[in-house]
């Protein structure tokens, strides 16, 4: 890390100086507006950076005389930009939202971040109402710091480009069908979802029937922890080896015709031996994906495009996301978004574990290389659904079934891009996810940050 800036240090890095009085918060986010300034016209992670907001609010943490509680004192965040920021609109990553009423409070997660010391530099864009595992809009897509001709992902895209490249070292996204894993997994994050009910979701009737979940996407291990244990509202744990765990591996894909490439074949090779390298067991058990699954997790992903549009002038609504509200009309009307449908698959997954005696399942985090950061806001429907089918077809099952899941980065591929792998648990693994992501990051370090 370079000594004379704060950009590349770690949230537990920066939060334990500010409490020792090594630096103060107002240092701390001073360095990372610069470093926006500076990368952010290239990348395209933030919508909006409050500057002059983010250093008044930096002020009153250094104010405080007492920091000791405080386990993300003076940590700079972004937050995604469908998650309310007081004195901000939540534009949805909508033109058609842009001119919300400004939000009078905050989100109950960024009232957690800020009550945690963190201070908020600025909202991070999303594709249009967090559809499509691809940012971009009429504006310009949002870059991934490896390859800026690729996509950093979404919908959390501008949360993972930004952690990626240095410009804050941890940042809030949600997940409705992958979208912190499938963004943690372009630009070489770790990237927890949480299981249901365990971090505030709180999106009224914009949280696409209960399938989106709050987490934090993080550049280790320790800050992903420290992330969850403020969203979840619980005091910071500290991770402890796990016992030996018998771990499912699957390459078995949830959508029908698609496999995965032969870089991220290897990435769950590598992440199996570092896994029996560890101590632990693994042995095959796949998932059985049924079509009803498959049509399920469809019909709620169209249904909720239908419900977040109303009150919006859906003319200005992108042509992709028209043709998703007529569908998800289509599917409320035929009554295909079915909670008992849902309740079902939860119930087979949890099974699953406990039928093939696994702690832990192990899959690939993406199917290929993530795509170009092209205008696909302005493609077709059909291009935009054959490519996120394609390339991240591994996270929405476990959406559906409210179970957790983490992706963890395991290499490169030849191209330079990085790769990753997920892991999936049963209800309340969340600790033991991390634990296990843990070992992976002693055993197989990676790079934190892209050099942009």
């Amino acid at each position: 890390m370079d000594t004379t800036t704060w950009v590349g240090a770690t949230a537990k890095q920066i939060a334990r100086a500010v409490r020792r009085g090594d630096t103060n918060a107002t240092q701390v986010v001073a360095d990372h507006l610069e470093q926006i300034g500076i990368s952010d016209p290239a990348l395209g992670a933030f919508r909006v950076v409050r500057d002059v907001e983010a250093i008044r609010e930096a002020e009153k943490v250094d104010d405080q005389e007492d920091l000791a509680n405080l386990p993300l004192a003076g940590v700079p965040v972004a937050v995604k930009e469908n998650t309310a920021v007081a004195g901000l609109p939540t534009w949805n990553g909508s033109a058609a939202a842009r001119s919300a009423e400004v939000a009078e409070v905050d989100h109950e997660v960024v009232r957690r971040l800020r009550g945690a010391g963190a201070v908020v530099v600025g909202v991070t864009r999303m594709p249009e109402m967090g559809l499509w595992a691809l940012t971009d809009d009429a504006d310009g897509p949002a870059r991934n710091p490896w390859d800026l001709e690729r996509t950093p992902g979404g919908s959390s895209g501008g949360s993972a480009a930004a952690v990626a490249a240095g410009l804050v070292p941890i940042a809030q996204g949600n997940d409705g069908l992958g979208s912190i894993r499938i963004p943690a997994a372009c630009c070489g994050l770790v990237g927890l979802k949480p299981g249901k009910g365990v971090v505030p979701v709180d999106f009224g009737d914009k949280d696409w029937f209960g399938l989106v979940e709050n987490g934090m996407l993080a550049t280790t291990v320790a800050d992903a922890a420290l992330g969850f244990s403020v969203l979840a509202g619980q005091a910071p744990a500290k991770l402890v080896e796990p016992a030996k765990l018998r771990i499912g591996v699957s390459l078995r894909s949830p959508v029908a015709g698609v496999k995965p490439d032969e870089p991220n074949v290897s990435a769950v090779g590598t992440a199996s031996k570092l896994l029996v390298d560890t101590g632990h067991d693994t042995v095959k058990a796949d998932p059985v994906y049924s079509t009803g699954v498959a049509l399920g997790v469809l019909a709620t992903w169209f249904a909720g495009a239908f419900v977040n549009s109303e009150g919006l002038p859906v003319d200005r609504l992108q042509a992709r996301t028209r043709q998703h509200i007529r569908l998800g009309k289509a599917a409320m009307k035929a009554g295909l978004v079915r909670q008992r449908q849902r309740d079902a698959w939860r119930e087979r997954s949890i099974q699953f574990f406990a039928d093939r005696s696994i702690d832990l399942l192990l899959t690939p985090a993406l199917a290929s290389a993530p795509p170009s950061a092209g205008q696909f806001s302005s493609a077709s429907w059909r291009k935009n659904m054959m490519t996120n089918a394609n390339y991240a077809p591994y996270a929405a099952p476990w959406n559906y079934a409210g179970l957790p899941a983490i992706v963890v980065p395991v290499g490169f591929r030849p191209d330079g891009l990085p790769l990753a792998v997920q892991l999936v648990g049963p209800p309340g693994s969340e600790l033991l996810l991390l634990s296990v992501a843990g070992q992976f990051e002693v055993a197989n370090p990676w790079q934190r940050h892209a050099l942009v």
